[in-house]
């Protein structure tokens, strides 16, 4: 026994072809031994039945749960509506095909629920421990607790000669571009510090902005704006646009939108060069101009308090809401297009729910001074900047904060805007004395998507993405405040959705006494070229009958004075 236990094998007596373990006595055959034994072991196979069942009940209470977890995750991956109560008769093909991509995007949806599991990468986070609190922490402390590539990260430009300097980040968070008020521009790689190119315009340069990829950006400069590459070469100048004080991309329509000190709002389309449409405001300069990335939908801060929010379809804002008792100083909407936040001169900052736009805001908060700039982070972080200082506020839209995440203060230097990095802890700060980039953990989202925005991607793989979104660019005509209103279908024809012109008031012209009535004679002037349904069932009627005299001539008969007695 002890051989064999050394040996790893177990010895066997082969009989009936079964082995059995060693030092157990095989029966003989025919004989069967412990009769009784037999008998218990049925009773201990019946209790094994029940212990089995009660086994895979727990089973499928395990597999229920996951699956509700399951659904739960994939709800934010849905695209589409449901179109279940969407009966037609006339669009029958359009409502199975809505169907069809339903389905299609319900398994897509579990399928990358599913796939969270190998998303290794958390965000992190400050924890203060005791008394301590994590708005008190300095940038000098975080640096010794992180790694040398994350330390690497936190730098400062000192740049006092042509500032305030604006920030923009590029889709994937991997290039940098600054813009000095006095001139200056300069496009670079700030992770590795490779300068792409860095432009002297002299001229006031008002804001900068990527367009759909590092390697072309915009200027908005003293009198138009223009668009140069990533070697510093002008390559476009948009005469359209006149002083401009404000410049935003839309990267799914390749729409570059500006607006300046006439208030006038303009979509040009940089992917054809050409000016898709302009709007006039009719609330004059406006220096406040953010997207929201779910819709595509612009938002504008004017100086009576007001936001309205602007579709290049329609010539009037979708939405105007009275936000502040004082002008707009900045806002921001997350990515998720739910949240909006404001600050005004007044020194109040309100958390607004855009889904539902309601008076009241959700929370307020105040500031010390006038804020300068307000951007959300992909982690839900809020950083609101004001004089020299800038204030990190965290999950500020969920629940009621009595103090700050974390603060941040430049000596003696103006703040003009500040940026979250996309996929990183960072911060970039544009000053009057040049730019600095700070830690902030937990604002940035662990894991990126490659076929969306990918921080690693080489030339090869960006000109493939970028013919993908140009064969993909969704038409500036879609943009609703609503995206889900496209995969909608009505529940009737159009013609059924027609009103009728017999309810209107019809027109009684005056009539003088001197010669004839010019407005009768004007009002049958216009009525030329209206088609209504009267001016229709005539028009049907008379043709109807010159078809039956044509086939009365063709029979060969001629036509008598008695044939008008005769019936049609």
């Amino acid at each position: 026994h002890t051989h064999t236990h050394m040996s790893g094998k177990r010895p066997t007596n082969d009989v009936d072809g079964e082995g059995t373990r060693g030092g157990d006595v095989a029966p003989k055959k025919g004989k069967p031994l412990h009769k009784g034994k037999q008998h218990k072991g049925k009773q201990h196979k019946g209790k094994q039945h029940k212990g089995h069942s009660s086994g895979d009940a727990e089973v499928e209470k395990r597999k229920k749960k996951n699956n509700k977890q399951l659904n739960r995750s994939a709800r934010k991956y849905k695209r589409t509506q449901n179109v279940e109560g969407m009966r037609s008769e006339k669009e029958k093909k359009l409502v199975d095909r809505m169907r069809k991509m339903r389905k299609k995007d319900k398994i897509a949806s579990k399928q990358a629920a599913e796939a969270e599991i190998l998303l290794t990468e958390e965000a992190g986070f400050l924890e203060a421990e005791g008394l301590e609190r994590t708005y008190k922490f300095s940038q000098d402390e975080i640096a010794g607790h992180v790694d040398d590539a994350t330390s690497k990260k936190m730098f400062s430009l000192k740049l006092d000669t042509f500032g305030p300097y604006a920030t923009r980040y590029t889709k994937n968070g991997r290039h940098l571009l600054l813009g000095g008020r006095k001139g200056h521009v300069a496009a670079f790689d700030w992770q590795t510090g490779r300068l792409a190119c860095e432009l002297h315009l002299m001229e006031t340069v008002r804001d900068v902005q990527w367009l759909h990829n590092q390697t072309m950006f915009a200027v908005a400069q003293k009198r138009h704006v223009y668009l140069y590459n990533n070697q510093g070469t002008e390559i476009n100048f948009l005469q359209q646009h006149i002083d401009p004080l404000r410049l935003d991309f839309l990267h799914h329509h390749f729409l570059l939108v500006s607006i300046g000190n006439s208030g006038y709002l303009k979509y040009h389309d940089v992917s054809v060069g050409k000016l898709v449409t302009e709007m006039r405001t009719k609330l004059g300069a406006c220096k406040v101009m953010r997207q929201n990335p779910f819709n595509a939908v612009m938002h504008l801060g004017h100086t009576n308090g007001t936001v309205t929010m602007w579709t290049p379809n329609i010539r009037e804002p979708v939405v105007k809401q009275l936000c502040h008792r004082s002008p707009i100083s900045a806002l921001a909407v997350r990515d998720c297009g739910r949240v909006m936040a404001t600050t005004g001169v007044d020194g109040q900052m309100k958390i607004w729910d855009i889904r539902n736009f309601k008076d009241k805001p959700i929370y307020s908060y105040f500031t010390p001074s006038t804020a300068s700039y307000v951007d959300f982070s992909q982690k839900s972080c809020l950083a609101v900047s004001y004089g020299s200082h800038v204030q990190v506020w965290k999950d500020a839209h969920i629940k009621k904060q009595k103090a700050p995440y974390m603060y941040h203060h430049i000596p003696a230097s103006i703040i003009r805007d500040c940026r979250f990095a996309p996929f990183e802890d960072v911060l970039g700060i544009g000053h009057e004395n040049g730019v600095d980039s700070i830690l902030v953990p937990g604002s940035g989202e662990p894991n990126f998507d490659a076929f969306e925005a990918n921080p690693y991607e080489e030339t090869k793989q960006r000109r493939e993405r970028e013919v993908k979104h140009l064969l993909d660019k969704i038409p500036s005509e879609l943009i609703s405040l609503n995206p889900m209103d496209i995969v909608t279908t009505g529940t009737g024809s159009v013609a059924s959705k027609v009103t009728p012109q017999e309810d209107e008031e019809k027109f009684e012209p005056r009539n003088r006494k001197r010669g004839r009535s010019s407005a009768q004679r004007r009002y049958l002037r216009k009525q030329k070229n209206i088609i209504d349904a009267t001016k229709l069932e005539l028009q049907q009627k008379i043709a109807k009958e010159k078809e039956q005299k044509e086939k009365a001539k063709m029979k060969g008969g001629k036509e008598s004075v008695l044939d008008r007695f005769t019936g049609k």
